[in-house]
């Protein structure tokens, strides 16, 4: 299985017509975990996205994540899934993509948390700590969650909701370590600057 302690910068993106030339920038910049998250999009269009992916990233030697679908993460030689609370089981993302792929799971709330802890992820999500518009309808969830879940867990907690340059240090104090991105580099000018900047601030923090 792929080791992720060591892996803190973790993109969701959505489809985008640039994504040969966005990845590779993100990914130069520091990014070192990568999640195609699209939820409107036929599979085939998400599949034919994934096989432009997925040699990019592992050129990086950086891990690509398939959103809800351990069959198109099969299909498409990704390293692994990620699921949601109503999306189908770990168990069945084992069953398809077996004991070496990742999976991961998100968790929103305490009991979803304890929950998560006896399935066989190989990491768990937690957030989003504020409100964001990429999960709309979902409150924050707060960050004194996100710590408890990265102080309880025996595997990486990536943190979602808000998180950019500005903040993310004041995240690092507060005891967490792996977080994901979104809007902070999908809507970036410069996407390789905005990932360097993240980088930077990052690894200053873990110090």
């Amino acid at each position: 299985m792929l080791e992720l302690s060591n892996r803190n910068l973790y993109l969701c993106v959505a489809l985008r017509p640039d994504m040969a030339s966005f990845l590779p920038a993100v990914l130069r910049g520091g990014v070192d975990v990568v999640q195609l998250r699209e939820k409107q999009r036929p599979d085939a269009e998400r599949l034919e996205m994934a096989r432009i992916m997925v040699p990019i990233c592992h050129e990086f030697d950086v891990p690509f994540v398939m959103n809800d679908s351990p069959e198109l993460a099969l299909e498409s030689g990704a390293d692994g899934v990620h699921v949601g609370q109503d999306d189908v089981s770990v168990s069945h993302c084992r069953d398809v993509l077996g004991d070496e792929a990742i999976v991961g799971l998100s968790t929103h709330s305490p009991d979803e948390f304890d929950a998560a802890l006896s399935e066989r992820a190989s990491y768990l999500s937690a957030g989003p700590i504020v409100a964001t518009p990429t999960k709309p309808g979902r409150t924050g969830t707060g960050l004194d969650y996100a710590v408890t879940c990265q102080a309880r867990s025996d595997r990486p907690v990536f943190v979602t909701g808000g998180v950019d340059a500005a903040n993310i240090a004041g995240l690092v104090a507060a005891g967490l370590r792996h977080f994901v991105v979104v809007r902070a580099l999908c809507e970036a000018s410069s996407p390789e600057r905005a990932a360097r900047e993240l980088r930077d601030a990052l690894d200053e923090a873990l110090g």
